[in-house]
Order: structure tokens, then sequence, then C-alpha cells
């Protein structure tokens, strides 16, 4: 298809209408978006038919639906919000005085990576009491089934900051559109598959805060992450997406495919979220590999083949994918942060690098060892 049919078949996934019916457990639509009240759920969710219904619902809204749902009041004990944003700010404040504190992605915004490890250590009392809420773990379960793993990121964003461009999420998208094109369309549709996004909301956030903008369906949409960042669909997003008032203790889940973006706080306030990252528990390799060891193994017959123009680029290429680790993921952002775009950089390309320009076995080592120390948490 050309970019004005690619564009129509996109409104018409992105037009479709959220029928009440089929989400009996929602209290209603809100701009084509379910809402759940979350003390109703927890009256049901531990009797098991209730709870599957749930499960299957959220799944079904998730993937085929809107792909986006809000749980109101998904803590109906406040003061456990209340205490988590402190020591929130406890730690920004920390990381600020040692001069380790880290903007956002869009502006000059207040972001704690790996929230979810320093809020554990800081408060290991009131972690038990946050992270162990039912609501939370059943779209964790609904979305990507048992095992799952959680990361986190605290994001406040300041009166004045400017909206995010639309994008879709990990994994996909956090490539290049260069780099998404290399996958095949069935693995550009299961990137989606393979972790759900969320926010535990800290504070009221008024439609001047800028909540996050969302374009419900546009996750159906195939070629998603090929053309998030094309001027036409951006326009399209900018146009169509809507924004919902949120309150503090609400919860907010949504499928990484949906296209998204953060809005702008014309506000007086911050806007307060703890943005919660679930992956599935299969995007794993079987056996535990030392890398580092293989490389430095093979590394001086790749020199001399590669001395004696023997070494191709495409077996260069290929040589590289069966020994480093081609993937920027999972990292320590605090202190690997990304050099360019949204992905730090690989083993990978740091030993296609050293073939190159011919480093010396001892600059590789010490490179791939202080990749290393960077990426431990």
């Amino acid at each position: 298809m050309n970019l004005d049919q690619e564009i129509s078949h996109f409104a018409t996934l992105c037009q479709q209408t959220t029928r009440a019916s089929n989400y009996p457990e929602a209290s209603g639509i809100l701009s084509q978006v379910p809402i759940y009240q979350g003390q109703e759920l927890l009256d049901t969710i531990e009797t098991p038919r209730p709870r599957l219904a749930l499960l299957n619902e959220w799944r079904c809204c998730l993937e085929k639906g809107p792909g986006v749902f809000v749980v109101r009041d998904g803590f109906s004990a406040q003061e456990i919000i209340d205490e988590m944003t402190n020591v929130f700010r406890d730690i920004i404040a920390e990381e600020q005085a040692h001069g380790s504190a880290k903007g956002d992605h869009f502006g000059t915004n207040e972001r704690i990576w790996n929230s979810l490890e320093k809020s554990v250590l800081k408060a290991p009392h009131l972690f038990a009491d946050y992270y162990g809420n039912s609501l939370i773990a059943l779209a964790c379960q609904a979305w990507l089934g048992p095992l799952y793993q959680l990361t986190a990121q605290v994001n406040i964003v300041k009166p004045g900051s400017q909206a995010q461009s639309p994008h879709r999420d990990y994994h996909l998208g956090f490539q290049s559109d260069e780099t998404s094109a290399l996958f095949p369309e069935h693995a550009q549709v299961m990137s989606q598959f393979l972790t759900l996004q969320g926010a535990i909301v800290h504070n009221d956030m008024p439609i001047e805060s800028g909540p996050t903008q969302l374009l419900p369906y546009s996750q159906q949409y195939t070629p998603g992450y090929l053309q998030f960042r094309n001027p036409v669909f951006v326009d399209y997003f900018r146009k169509h997406a809507i924004q919902l008032a949120m309150k503090k203790g609400d919860l907010l889940f949504f499928n990484p495919a949906l296209f998204h973006a953060a809005g702008s706080n014309h506000s007086e306030t911050d806007r307060i979220a703890n943005l919660i990252q679930i992956s599935s528990a299969f995007g794993r390799t079987m056996e535990s590999v030392n890398r580092y060891r293989m490389i430095e193994a093979v590394y001086p017959e790749l020199v001399k083949r590669k001395a004696a123009t023997i070494l191709t680029e495409l077996r260069q290429h290929d040589v590289i994918a069966a020994l480093a680790e081609g993937y920027s993921f999972p990292t320590n952002l605090d202190s690997d942060p990304p050099t360019s775009g949204t992905a730090p950089r690989s083993q990978a390309s740091y030993l296609s690098e050293a073939l190159d320009d011919s480093w010396s076995m001892e600059k590789l080592l010490a490179t791939l060892n202080n990749l290393d120390q960077r990426r431990k948490a």
C-alpha cells in the first residue's frame, strides 16, 4: 500500500468504537477507554471465576480492543502513595547532591532510573505495601502470564515541559527505523507481547498537567514500529489522541505498541508518575554464556583474517552475531545511558569497531570490561 492507503487503514483502525458490552467488569467507557473501579475489583478477584473473567477481559482489551485501560483508586490507601512519593523525592535529592541526577528523555524533568531497586533499598517496609498490589499483579498476569519481571522509572514532569513526540515502546520502539525494518513482520507484531506498560499515578493530573496522550486501537496497526516517526502519522496522532484526567492512586495500563506520548504540562505543579515496565519471562536464552571469554579467545583469529582480507563485511557481521551480545538491554541506565537515540551501545558494536579500527586486544578487553561494569545495577 502507498502512504495514503496506509494512513487510511490506520485511521480505520483508530476510529473503532469501544462497546461497554465487551467490558462487563468496567464501570464505564471514557474516550473509548474502559474505566474500572479498584475497590470493586478487589472485592471479587479472589474468587476464581470472576478473576479469570477479568484476566480475559483485560487481555482482550490490550490485544484486540482499545489497547489501554484505567483502574481508578488502584491504591485505596493513598498514604502509601504519599510515603513512596517522599522516598522518590529523597532519592532525587541524593542523586542531585552527588551530581548523578538524570533528566528526562524529553526535557529538564526529573527521572529516577531503576526506581524499583532504589526504593526497596531505601524503604523495604514500604516496598512490600506499594508493590504488593493485587491489581498491578493481575494486569501483569493478564498480558504476560506468571513469572513476569518488573522494572520501574519515576518521571516528574515540571510545569512548562513540552509534549513528547508520539511513539511506541520497548522493544522495537527503542530501535532506529533502519534496525526495526530488519525484523520480519511477525517479530514486529511479537514485540508488543513481550512487555506491558503501566503507570502508578502519584498526584492528581488534570488535563492541563499533560497526562499521557493515547491513541486507542493504534496497537492493531501491524507496521506501527516502522511508521510512528512518519510525519503523516505524527500529524494524525496529534489531531486524534485522547487524554484522561487522572487522580492520585489511579493505575494506567497499555499495550507497548499503542501510539502514545507524554503531554505538555501547562499547570503550575509537577506531574508525578512511577512508570512500570513489565517483561515476559520468555525473552531469555536457555544457557548462560561467558561472551567476554569467547571474544578473548577468537579475537586474534578475526584480526588475522581481517588483515588478510578474507574476513568479508558480511562474514564479520555473521561471526559477531554468534559471538557477542548484540542487544543493549538489560542495562543500568544510570551508568550506561544511551549515547544517541534511546539505546546504549552493545558489546557487538564495540567488537565491530575494534575489528574495523584494528584495536589491540588490551584495548578491546578493557572496553568490554568497562561496559560490563557500567551495565551492572
